[in-house]
Parts: structure tokens; sequence; C-alpha cells
């Protein structure tokens, strides 16, 4: 599921060298392709996460949708990716935004793809040089295909006995603060497992054995639906799952989705 920057080097220098994604893109940061163009890992090809690795934004569906399998096989072979391409994808926030193109590929079908352990952050700090520009990458040739990773819709969220898990910051959670979500609070129910802190200060993956200890802590078992904003955090939440030897499902339409439905009940803490 990762890669450190060592071994991304030295796979960059093979007779299979992956293709590399960048996928720059915070909340509230319209500036990814920009941030892409001002310093890049070589050869990088820069993901729009907003028009790529989702559909149109609706209330009824969400503000990142899951995008058509037809659009994401037709995004990941203007990226050049082939049915055997391993892939890397990386950002510059922790694999915060990135995850959301690990899953997606995985859900896809495309298994070998990984993400750089500490991201664009831990590249610089091995003193490596970046790009500048745009990256053209051949077309790819890669064929897609929906559901290789569970998800879950709105009613099933509403009716299910897993537990839930809410990526979002807590502030978030608890209501205190709502940014961009038509209504504040969270699923009734939900725990709230803050994304941000499966990472150390160096914006790496915590090690397994911490990650395991913090769900045990949090009573976060097996049988797990993981929920943000809008679905792309929460796939953060689904690999740090992984990490720890657990499985866990996405909530696609996450609060974005629940809240814009007035007859979805909320809580507050």
């Amino acid at each position: 599921m990762l890669i450190s920057v060592d071994d991304l080097t030295e796979a960059m220098l093979s007779d299979r060298p992956p293709v590399i994604l960048d996928v720059r893109w915070q909340l509230g940061d319209p500036h990814g392709r920009e941030h892409y163009r001002a310093g890049h890992i070589p050869g990088a090809v820069f993901v729009d996460l907003d028009r790529e690795l989702a559909a149109s934004p609706s209330p009824e569906r969400g503000r990142h949708p899951l995008p058509d399998i037809a659009d994401l096989q037709g995004a990941a072979r203007r990226w050049g990716v082939d049915d055997s391409s391993p892939v890397v994808v990386y950002d510059d926030s922790g694999n915060l935004a990135s995850a959301r193109a690990w899953w997606l590929l995985r859900w896809a079908g495309h298994r070998d793809v990984r993400m750089l352990d500490g991201g664009l952050g831990a590249w610089r700090a091995a003193g490596l040089r970046v790009s500048a520009g745009d990256t053209t990458p051949r077309a790819g040739t890669v064929t897609l295909d929906a559901g290789h990773l569970p998800v879950a819709e709105i009613d099933d969220v509403a009716a299910t006995s897993a537990t839930l898990m809410d990526a979002r910051a807590a502030e978030r959670y608890r209501g205190e603060v709502e940014p961009i979500d038509p209504r504040a609070g969270h699923i009734p129910g939900a725990i709230s497992a803050p994304t941000a802190a499966n990472l150390g200060p160096d914006g790496r993956f915590l090690p397994v054995h911490e990650l395991r200890e913090r769900f045990a802590a949090l009573g976060i078992g097996d049988d797990v639906v993981a929920y943000c904003g809008s679905g792309v955090n929460a796939a953060h939440a689904i690999a740090a799952l992984h990490l720890a030897g657990r499985s866990g499902t996405l909530f696609p339409g996450s609060w974005s989705q629940w809240s814009s439905d007035p007859a979805r009940p909320a809580e507050t803490v």
C-alpha cells in the first residue's frame, strides 16, 4: 500500500517505472494545479480531484460522488496507465487527498497502486529535485471495472449495524463549526476518528502497531463504514484501516449527502 522515497527513486530507474500521480487538493484551496506546476516529482502527472476523481456534485449525491467507471477509465488512460502499470500517488498533505486516487483505482480493479509515504514533503526532505510545468504522458490502455472495494449508499448507512467512523476534524463532528455543508453535526451513533490523527508529525502514516492501538482505543472493530465531508479523507481512513489489518467500507456521499437531506437525523456533542 505504501512506498518509501528510496523505493520510489529505485522504481523510477527500473525497466518498469511507475506512473506517478500528483493529487494536490485541499478543501478551500482551488489552486492544486498551480501548486503542481510550481514543483512536482519529476514525471508526475497532475490529477484533478474535483473533475477526474469525482462526478458532478449535487445535494442528492454529495460534493464528490464516485465517477462513472467509463470516465475514470478515460482519465486513467490520459494519465498513461496500462493494465500492468505500477501506480504511485502522492500529494502535499500526508496523502489525505491522494488516498482518494488510491481507493478509486483499487475499487476499479487496478491492484498495483501505492501511496508515497510522507508525500511531497518526504521527497523534498530527502533533498531530491522537483520539476516545474506540466508533464504530458503517453496514452494508456488500462481497462477498469467497478466494485472491487465495498461501498455503502446512504440508505445502507441509515440501516447499518456496522460501526460508523467519522473521519472529519473533531470540531466538525461535534457540530461546533461547519464550513461547507448544509448542517453541522454527525450521523447519529458515529465515532469521531479524525483522519489527520493517523499521521505522524512528518506526514507519514503511524506505525502499524500504533494504528491498531488507536482503532482499538476508539472501539473500532472489523465491520466499519467510514465517512467524512465528501468521501475524500474517508478514503485515507480506509487506507489506515487496511494498514492496521482491518477492512472498511466507504460511504462516498458522506456528510455532504447526509446533511443535504432534512429527513436524515443529525447529532451534535
